[in-house]
């Protein structure tokens, strides 16, 4: 993906961006990211978060207890409901339909099948974790 990237909420309330390549590229099945979504998985990019750059707005956050056992923040927009991304303190991560142009993506891994729901087709060349990457 080349850079700067650019992406924001439906109603153009909230803008970031990112340079850089991101550090991953996967589809999030958990039972937390099938409720952010509204659907199967999110896809998401995660980059280091001193490339991340919020340029407008403010958004919404909400804090949860993920799968992992670890606190996650998420970030969303207060007007519109989209979801933008989520953050820890070394790395966005960037929910890529929220991406000015989300054609570039492109998955590497799909994590926490364990959780995916029976009626989800995953892309049977991506390498597939059953939680986070290297823990199953």
């Amino acid at each position: 993906m080349s850079t700067p990237i650019f992406g924001g909420c439906a109603c153009g309330a909230i803008r970031y961006s990112y340079e850089g390549e991101p550090v991953l590229a996967l589809n999030c099945h958990c039972r937390d990211c099938q409720r952010e979504t509204g659907s199967a998985f999110a896809s998401i990019l995660i980059v280091p978060s001193a490339r991340f750059r919020l340029v407008k707005g403010t958004p919404k956050h909400f804090a949860l207890t993920a799968d992992s056992g670890r606190t996650t923040t998420r970030a969303f927009c207060g007007d519109c409901g989209s979801p933008l991304f989520g953050f820890g303190p070394d790395f966005a991560n960037i929910r890529v339909g929220s991406l000015d142009d989300p054609s570039a993506f492109r998955p590497t891994q799909d994590i926490y099948v364990s959780s995916a729901q029976p009626w989800d087709y995953m892309n049977p060349a991506l390498p597939k974790s059953s939680k986070l990457p290297g823990n199953g």
